[in-house]
């Protein structure tokens, strides 16, 4: 018996030491060799210090930036440890609420504007941390930066196109904009 649990015991820490320590040190290294800027978060850096993530979206409330996806995370918004989305169905109430809330602060934020509001503009992503917005979505705010920055519209929307990502292997997904990068980019081009 005590043989048997010796040699239990002994299989566990060596499958420990192998599945728990050696495989990501050898995975994590590869990866950071392969895919350097992935393997490490694919942070977004500006003057030599992370100020986000390509793949993790966050706040901007400042009437001057593009403003993401609506996030359904908690207790805050864009809260990357409770990735989750509202799971509330298109006939519940309290969604239609949300939506007619997130149209109003468009509107409030850019009285002038009517244009049609792009739906993710006011409904959250399946994982509440979304960082693109269609092109539709940022070009729908361009108006209000341009006049809140006192830009040229014609530069802001360029900026919006350059920064307009395609399908990934030009067929999967829709166009995308990643509203840090536009942001970090609209800021350096007003700077």
């Amino acid at each position: 018996m005590i043989k048997m649990l010796k040699s239990t015991l002994g299989l566990f820490l060596v499958l420990t030491l192998i599945t728990g320590v050696v495989y990501p040190l050898v995975v994590t290294g590869i990866a950071r060799v392969a895919m350097p800027s992935q393997a490490t978060g694919s942070l977004v850096m500006r003057d030599g210090k992370a100020v986000g993530s390509a793949l993790l979206g966050q706040s901007f409330s400042d009437p001057g930036h593009f403003w993401g996806r609506p996030s359904a995370t908690g207790p805050q918004p864009y809260n990357g440890a409770a990735s989750t989305g509202s799971n509330l169905s298109p006939t519940n109430p309290a969604l239609l609420e949300a939506i007619n809330a997130r149209v109003q602060a468009l509107r409030a934020a850019d009285p002038g504007n009517s244009a049609a509001v792009p739906v993710d503009l006011v409904t959250a992503s399946g994982s509440g941390l979304d960082p693109h917005v269609s092109p539709a979505a940022a070009l729908y705010q361009v108006p209000r930066i341009a006049r809140v920055r006192k830009m040229d519209e014609a530069r802001v929307r360029a900026l919006v196109t350059a920064h307009t990502e395609g399908r990934t292997f030009g067929l999967l997904g829709e166009p995308r904009v990643n509203v840090l990068k536009l942001n970090l980019a609209l800021d350096a081009g007003a700077g």
